[in-house]
């Protein structure tokens, strides 16, 4: 009887690499599933604060920037570009996402783009002991350390969420 393999996605590859401990988490997906991300994070029974969403900005200097905030929060993107000291950002669009980090919208984790960018997580990541970003295709999810992945990406924390 073959066995089936397990399905690996270059970001768990990275982790792997990196020796960083993961958890992947597969979830269904297909045309008309839902895709957002707290249905994400309810399809992987998890808690929509723990799962991260991965957002790529431009800023008014021309730099990408990349920002990971909790799936059921929008980015303020003042507070963003504060952040990373630019006077302003802005999400790039859609159709640019694929060229500049090599994933598709859905499915863009901060581990593995193209080139590194500048990667600010919303300051929440650094209280919990585990966050889930994208593992780089739709469908999969990796829950790791906050600390091993905010070090991976020399990635900073901040307050980056629009407030209520």
């Amino acid at each position: 009887m073959a066995k089936t393999k397990e399905e690996k996605t270059n970001v768990m590859r990275i982790l792997e690499q990196k020796k960083i401990a993961y958890l992947p988490h597969i979830y269904p997906h297909g045309e008309g599933d839902p895709t957002d991300g707290v249905s994400v994070a309810e399809m992987v029974g998890q808690d929509p604060a723990h799962v991260f969403k991965t957002l790529v900005t431009r800023g008014a200097s021309g730099g990408y920037y990349v920002f990971d905030i909790p799936v059921a929060e929008n980015l303020d993107l003042k507070k963003a570009a504060k952040a990373v000291g630019e006077k302003s950002v802005a999400m790039i669009a859609q159709k640019e996402l694929l060229p500049l980090t090599g994933y598709i919208h859905g499915g863009c984790s901060p581990v593995g783009m193209k080139k590194q960018f500048p990667t600010v997580f919303h300051e929440s990541a650094a209280g919990f002991d585990t966050i889930l970003v994208s593992a780089g295709k739709i469908g999969f999810q990796t829950e790791c350390r906050a600390a091993d992945l905010i070090r991976l990406l020399r990635a900073q924390t901040a307050d980056i969420i629009v407030k209520e």
